[in-house]
């Protein structure tokens, strides 16, 4: 394959491997240096990956070269609980949170994620069993859901009351989020981007982290190209419609997970 084509077909996949790395790291810097290593990578040898199949080969080089080195790439601006997340993480069953969020987040099958990670596809499949359990046994939250269809509104409510989630209220506008969110301050925000009065999620989300201080949120939107620019802060979190319940929940399990970190004690 020509360089420039090779370019091309790896520019079409790279906001996925980003949206990835950050779901990952729990971190858009730490996830990005990630990103940016593995095409440093490809630069230096394109035989790492092949025409016919640019997605696998791309995660594969992101999945070599986050094992070699352990833990994110350091950064100045790495908060305290991210660094705690990951003192965490270490202690969990070796590529199994990969696997679940290859498998839930980026629709990787079995077979592709078992190319990825270099194990067999029935390994695949039981590290995801292991990455769902070590993850969500003991975490519960509240959640607040931004979302205006009220079919969509409700599925996503069911689906996170029955992972063992509490929903504190249902917002279909920006100013009912603000109201909802200052009556019951959420430890998740599932938010979609469009509001029924023509509002903005994304606003309405803005405010509320500037009001009530760092909150885990997963956007869920018909178009999730439009947050993958690279061209301001992206959520760490973002889901596509339609979406899937195992999506929604390998979401709420990571954020969740993240947010929880912040008291955690490094021993």
């Amino acid at each position: 394959m020509a360089a420039a084509d090779l370019a091309q077909s790896i520019g079409q996949e790279l906001p996925f491997l980003r949206r990835y790395a950050r779901a990952l790291t729990g971190s858009q810097t730490a996830g990005d240096n990630y990103a940016a290593a593995t095409l440093e990578a490809i630069l230096i040898d394109q035989n790492l990956v092949q025409a016919d199949d640019i997605l696998v080969g791309l995660f594969r080089i992101f999945h070599s070269i986050w094992h070699s080195s352990g833990e994110p790439v350091a950064t100045d601006g790495q908060s305290l609980r991210e660094m705690r997340a990951q003192v965490y993480l270490r202690r969990l069953t070796p590529n199994s949170r990969e696997a679940l969020l290859l498998y839930t987040i980026e629709g990787m099958n079995f077979e592709q994620i078992a190319r990825i990670m270099e194990i067999d596809p029935s390994e695949a499949d039981d590290l995801i069993t292991i990455a769902r359990a070590e993850i969500s046994n003991a975490l519960s939250a509240k959640v607040m859901i931004i979302e205006d269809e009220a079919i969509i509104a409700m599925d996503l409510k069911g689906i996170v009351q029955s992972i063992g989630h509490e929903v504190t209220g249902i917002a279909r506008t920006h100013q009912a989020a603000i109201d909802l969110a200052h009556r019951v301050r959420p430890d998740v925000i599932l938010s979609d981007i469009h509001l029924a009065d023509g509002s903005s999620g994304v606003e309405a989300v803005g405010q509320l982290l500037s009001d009530l201080g760092d909150i885990p949120v997963i956007f869920i939107t018909a178009f999730p190209e439009r947050l993958l620019t690279a061209e301001r802060p992206e959520p760490a979190f973002l889901l596509p419609k339609p979406y899937g319940a195992d999506q929604v929940a390998s979401a709420l399990s990571q954020a969740i997970f993240f947010a929880s970190t912040e008291d955690m004690v490094i021993a």
